[in-house]
């Protein structure tokens, strides 16, 4: 038994198409960063660019997405020396268990996939004779590479928002499915771990904070350009001195999700007391800027320096690899594919 066979398997992933925003930071890259930290934890993350495919088919993007994402993580803090962090696409052996998986996977579950079932509802809604247009199969196959993430690792703890609770317990399934035909326990069964306390941002426009709704605060936009964001924020039309509901603004949620408890409770006071959205706004960049300045300074440093980032990621993948071939080649044992010698 090894010590890192002792520590609790969390797996994250992180789907390359876009640039991560403050929304990306408070509801997700936080509480990882943290749990990299945590020397009971043994972390996987990974840049989900195979799924990026799935819903990008520019390859420009994909790429800078890719590069964002990585030096945002690491001009964060992300603990690389304990936690593993690489690329999806770096990993052979995922792809060739996603086929594993699929062997054993019935069509039927796939059916009643979310994403599956909303591209249907939609083309129904808009009258289109085949409810399947535009449908590929990597949308339709989504949760069976999701599934082949998370059981390489065999990851005891998965960190998911609700919507995605679906593909855990596909991933359940299927390695239930698997563990039952060729008569072993190669793959533990994940849970979901949904934290109730995570908040969701608000954007510009008080939805959700999207890159669907194209209302994001990107992380690491230039001091000229937060300050122009914060100030689009949506608010209401009270005067200075009629006292703001704090619990209604999505410019006092972002501050507080930021700032201390002490902090956040001076700024619901200026609410009551009746600060100006003029005022309020200046106070969220100022606090913003000075939280964000010193990161933004290392991202920037390490979108300069793509070598750093490749060898960080490659030596990432390294130890990924030397869990991953081994336990491959038993799976291959296991399914009748393994040498004759």
């Amino acid at each position: 038994m090894t010590a890192a066979s002792d520590k609790t398997r969390v797996l994250t992933g992180i789907t390359t198409t876009g640039t991560p925003h403050l929304g990306n930071y408070v509801g997700a890259i936080k509480p990882a960063i943290a749990a990299s930290q945590d020397p009971s934890v043994q972390s996987y993350y990974f840049l989900a660019d195979l799924h990026a495919l799935i819903k990008s088919h520019d390859p420009k993007r994909v790429q800078q997405s890719r590069l964002e994402i990585a030096a945002t993580w690491l001009a964060l803090g992300l603990d690389t020396d304990n936690a593993i962090f690489y690329r999806q696409s770096d990993i052979p052996e995922i792809p060739e268990l996603t086929w594993m998986l699929s062997c054993v996977c019935a069509k039927g579950l796939m059916n009643r996939a979310h994403a599956y079932k909303a591209a249907v509802a939609d083309n129904e809604t808009a009258g289109h004779p085949d409810p399947d247009k535009g449908v590929t199969m990597g949308l339709f196959g989504y949760p069976v590479l999701m599934a082949a993430d998370i059981l390489m690792f065999n990851a005891q703890r998965v960190p998911v928002g609700r919507d995605q609770i679906q593909h855990i317990e596909m991933a359940r399934d299927m390695a239930g499915r698997f563990n039952h035909l060729f008569k072993g326990q190669y793959f533990t069964l994940p849970d979901a771990v949904v934290d109730e306390r995570v908040e969701v941002l608000g954007g510009l426009d008080g939805r959700k904070m999207s890159k669907s709704y194209d209302n994001t605060i990107p992380l690491f936009v230039s001091e000229k350009k937060l300050l122009k964001l914060v100030r689009k924020i949506k608010t209401n039309s009270l005067e200075p001195g009629e006292p703001k509901d704090p619990d209604s603004c999505t410019l006092f949620q972002i501050y507080s999700a930021f700032a201390t408890q002490e902090e956040t409770a001076e700024m619901r006071t200026e609410y009551e007391n009746g600060i100006g959205w003029g005022e309020a706004k200046n106070r969220v960049f100022e606090y913003l800027n000075a939280q964000l300045s010193e990161p933004r300074e290392r991202y920037q440093a390490l979108l300069e320096d793509p070598a750093h980032i490749e060898e960080v990621l490659r030596q990432g993948a390294d130890r990924a690899r030397a869990e991953a071939a081994p336990f491959m080649d038993q799976l291959r044992q296991a399914v009748g594919l393994g040498r004759f010698v």
